[in-house]
């Protein structure tokens, strides 16, 4: 198992999007991310970074009318990529938690690769935009990566002020507590429940 290279490639293209997204689970945060919304490609970049995951994201979307569905979008792709990537999830921990302080900020994250998809955030971020992100879409990112990747999602920003430090934190308690739940755990030899599944 541990041999194995656990990889997707997920293309979607809608009416409103084209997303190309590959994704290794056991890598340094090699990849270009390119979604033509500046923000949303440095938190990728932290998520693929602190992740440990070689991720390439490519996007073409209706930017004219704002980053929604980019942002969104994106996220779905990043979803079904994780999902593809675990398989049957076996060998992998399961659960995953983080604390990162960035500067006045706080987050908090705890995953766990279930099958049931379910996203709890909580963020009292003030209305703006960064870099062509609004910064409500921060939810929508993690919500669609939830439910596409059907994991259990509790993600909170405990303090903070500067929004940008906000969602940052966010991003790299998510990256940090995926690498956690994805990692192989040597001493388990199937799936990690008694169910024996996770889907």
């Amino acid at each position: 198992m541990a041999d194995a290279v656990r990889s997707a490639r997920i293309s979607r293209e809608t009416k409103e999007t084209q997303v190309d997204l590959d994704l290794v689970l056991d890598g340094t945060g090699a990849g270009v991310r390119a979604t033509g919304v500046g923000f949303l490609d440095h938190m990728l970049d932290l998520l693929a970074r602190h992740g440990r995951l070689d991720l390439d994201v490519r996007v073409e979307g209706d930017l004219q009318t704002g980053s929604h569905h980019t942002v969104e979008d994106t996220g779905i792709c990043l979803g079904q990529a994780l999902d593809a990537a675990l398989g049957d999830r076996r060998g992998i921990r399961r659960y995953g938690q983080a604390i990162v302080p960035m500067d006045e900020a706080l987050a908090t994250c705890a995953l766990d690769v279930s099958g049931r998809p379910f996203c709890r955030w909580s963020a009292d971020l003030p209305p703006g935009t960064i870099a062509g992100f609004d910064h409500e879409e921060a939810e929508e990112f993690f919500r669609a990566v939830a439910s596409a990747a059907k994991v259990t999602l509790h993600l909170r920003v405990e303090a903070g002020t500067n929004a940008h430090h906000m969602i940052e934190a966010a991003f790299k308690a998510f990256a940090r507590a995926l690498r956690g739940a994805v990692a192989l755990d040597p001493t388990e030899t199937g799936v990690p429940s008694t169910k024996g599944v996770l889907t």
